[in-house]
């Protein structure tokens, strides 16, 4: 499904992302759009606007992070369980201003028990590296959340149809 924030993904009660795509406020407020998704990898994109620069009229390196940080969480939710950040790090290799499309692309190192290693790519529309980061995950015993309004739109919440 295509929208306003990029794609949709189906819903899938196997795959935590597919329900956070739902629920992710964060994303939706910054301006995040999913162009691809896949299990252990995730491409995100944003435009930078003029509340995301700082004083010097580059991107703030905050919202840089932030949507790193947006698609290594979509990379690593990639079974029916909530997986979290247990660290990141981040370099940043160039600036970006006002208007520059901002794409993300996670993907996933290695995977073990609850922990896994992330690499995400930010890069401009020309494609040059604006920033490298690294995230650690860790997988929880958290239920997942619930999608509001599935139920009333004829799904119970593991999308499964409800018999009328």
């Amino acid at each position: 499904m295509t929208g306003t924030t990029g794609i949709l993904p189906d819903l899938d009660p196997t795959w935590a992302a597919t329900i956070m795509a739902r629920t992710d406020t964060a994303k939706d407020a910054m301006g995040v759009e999913i162009v691809e998704l896949e299990r252990g990898r995730a491409v995100l994109a944003m435009t930078v606007r003029d509340e995301m620069a700082n004083g010097f009229g580059i991107t703030h390196g905050g919202f840089v992070f932030a949507l790193a940080d947006t698609a290594f969480a979509y990379a690593c939710n990639e079974d029916d369980r909530v997986t979290v950040a247990s660290g990141a790090d981040i370099t940043f290799a160039r600036a970006s201003h006002v208007g520059t499309r901002l794409t993300a692309t996670a993907e996933r190192r290695w995977r073990s028990g609850r922990n896994g290693l992330y690499d995400v790519r930010v890069a401009d529309e020309s494609g040059a590296v604006v920033a490298e980061f690294r995230g650690r995950s860790f997988t929880t015993d958290r239920p997942l959340p619930e999608v509001p309004g599935l139920e009333a739109a004829g799904h119970a919440v593991d999308d499964t149809p409800v018999d009328t």
